[in-house]
């Protein structure tokens, strides 16, 4: 079955986009971004940015591009089993439209990528497809906020994080 990502969560004069891989079966399924409740990714932009990660997901996504963060996926759409990254079929993988995005929003200055999957897959279907105007944004990989990766502490990836806040 193919899988299909959400919209751009964004405002047109966003400076940061934060870029997952493709949304798991739990966010899939709520049809929210993070939705998986041991993902840290709401708790470490909560702490960030002071949003109150309790709060109505629509009030979350409202205060993050009050703060012109951008969120959205590498991918439109792929074949995964599952929710790993790992499990996501390479030659069933269809980017978003990056041009478009970035065409649209003309004041992103950094992209940020929430784990070493979606940087990989943005470097290998993404990248040679841009413009040099657009391929030339500055780039950085964050540890993963997905529960799969337990090799860091929270403190650890709050940490890590702190530079998204920081180029804004």
């Amino acid at each position: 079955m193919r899988l299909h990502s959400f919209a751009p969560v964004s405002r047109a004069d966003a400076r940061v986009l934060i870029l997952g891989s493709m949304p798991g079966v739990a966010s899939l399924n709520a049809g929210q971004y993070y939705a998986q409740p041991r993902n840290m990714f709401w708790q470490i932009i909560g702490q960030l940015y002071g949003i109150d990660r309790s709060a109505h997901y629509t009030q979350r996504l409202a205060a993050l591009i009050a703060h012109r963060v951008a969120l959205w996926d590498v991918l439109e759409s792929c074949q995964r089993p599952g929710s790993l990254d790992s499990s996501i079929r390479r030659s069933s993988a269809r980017p978003n439209d990056f041009t478009r995005f970035f065409v649209g929003h003309p004041q992103i200055s950094a992209v940020f990528f929430n784990g070493k999957a979606a940087a990989e897959l943005y470097r290998r279907l993404v990248l040679p497809t841009l413009e040099d105007r657009f391929a030339g944004l500055r780039h950085a990989t964050l540890p993963s906020t997905s529960p799969a990766n337990a090799g860091m502490t929270p403190g650890e990836k709050l940490a890590a994080w702190r530079v998204v806040s920081q180029s804004c």
